[in-house]
């Protein structure tokens, strides 16, 4: 995954991007509600450790539910979750959801 560079003052090179890594778990899993945490870790670009560490934030927020189903687990994704920054708490991540999924279903037709 590659982000925005930008140049610091002191003339150092940063990378960033819009979304955070919980942002991008949550639009992996939303896409693929069976995926393994391996694959999801690979597509964020985290470790697996890091994306079950954000799996059990975003189950503790309320954001996903987690259902054992054999041998793998099975993801349902809350998209009436509002977001936790007040400036966009009044706005629910079922938008976030539509805007980057629909979208990316279009780019793949």
């Amino acid at each position: 995954m590659t982000g925005m560079a930008t140049t610091a003052q002191n003339g150092s090179t940063r990378n960033w991007t819009f979304l955070t890594n919980h942002a991008h778990v949550l639009l992996a899993i939303a896409r693929n509600p069976t995926a393994r945490l391996r694959d999801v870790a690979d597509e964020v670009g985290v470790t697996e450790r890091a994306a079950q560490a954000i799996v059990a934030d975003l189950e503790a927020g309320g954001y996903l539910h987690r259902t054992r189903v054999g041998r793998r687990n099975e993801y349902t994704v809350n998209p009436r979750g509002h977001f936790r920054h007040p400036a966009e708490s009044d706005r629910q991540v079922g938008d976030l959801l539509a805007l980057f999924t629909s979208e990316r279903a279009e780019s793949t037709s």
